[in-house]
């Protein structure tokens, strides 16, 4: 059985690193004593695969990670189960059955993500950004100058930046998350200050992930939907 986690990670385990949330997991899954299936080998290891990493102190209610068991396992049982033994600032959101064909792994199937940002009390830019921010958004283009490993380059990340909207003070936005095309928000909003002609304060932002998405065709076209839709519930 494949089974796919979502989760949240919020309040002071934001400051855990991916790897170290990789090897939390592996714990709790012992603990919650679900049939975790091993690959073989000199150095067997738990067959599980995270989407998109978390950056260090951003907090998420929509991470993702898929786990083989070596039996069949209710969905509900299996997230009544982990969360009975998370620490706190985890939280098991749904447990949800992928086919391997039909679903592939988390990893490759990240297409765009949501996120809320606001700025840390004293960290604004000046007072008219919320009326400039559709005006920034609005533009044909908006080139950044990436470094590489070997030289700078420039980029337009506009085709990358799939919604930009404010909410009172919140800013929503959908970024592209597939590893060729993977935008931070902390770069939107860097060049958005530099649009307005100010220098980005350090540490201004407060970031979540809302949820990561997969593409699809849809009716009209491609479309974006939540990893957990790609499974379903096992009784």
């Amino acid at each position: 059985m494949k089974v796919r986690i979502k989760f949240s990670k919020v309040g002071p385990v934001k400051f855990v690193g991916h790897l170290d949330t990789m090897r939390y997991f592996q714990k709790a899954i012992r603990r919650a004593e679900l049939p975790a299936a091993f690959s073989g080998g000199y150095s067997p290891h738990m067959i599980m695969s995270f989407a998109s990493p978390l950056g260090v102190g951003m907090e998420s209610s929509g991470e993702y990670f898929d786990l083989e068991l070596s039996r069949t396992v209710p969905t509900a049982e299996i997230k009544t189960r982990l969360n009975a033994v998370m620490a706190e600032g985890f939280h098991v959101e749904s447990a949800r059955q992928v086919e391997d064909g039909k679903a592939s792994k988390a990893m490759s199937l990240v297409a765009a993500a949501d996120y809320s940002v606001q700025f840390r009390p004293g960290k604004e830019p000046s007072d008219e950004w919320k009326e400039k921010l559709a005006a920034f958004y609005a533009q044909p283009s908006i080139t950044v100058l990436k470094k590489t490993k070997r030289s700078e380059k420039e980029v337009d990340i506009r085709p990358f930046i799939y919604e930009l909207a404010l909410t009172g003070d919140e800013i929503k936005m959908k970024l592209a998350s597939a590893s060729g095309n993977y935008t931070k928000p902390e770069l939107v909003l860097d060049t958005f200050w530099q649009w307005l002609g100010e220098e980005p304060k350090p540490f201004a932002y407060q970031i979540r992930r809302l949820e990561v998405y997969a593409e699809k065709e849809c009716g009209n076209g491609k479309c974006f939907v939540p990893l957990e839709e790609l499974g379903e519930n096992v009784e």
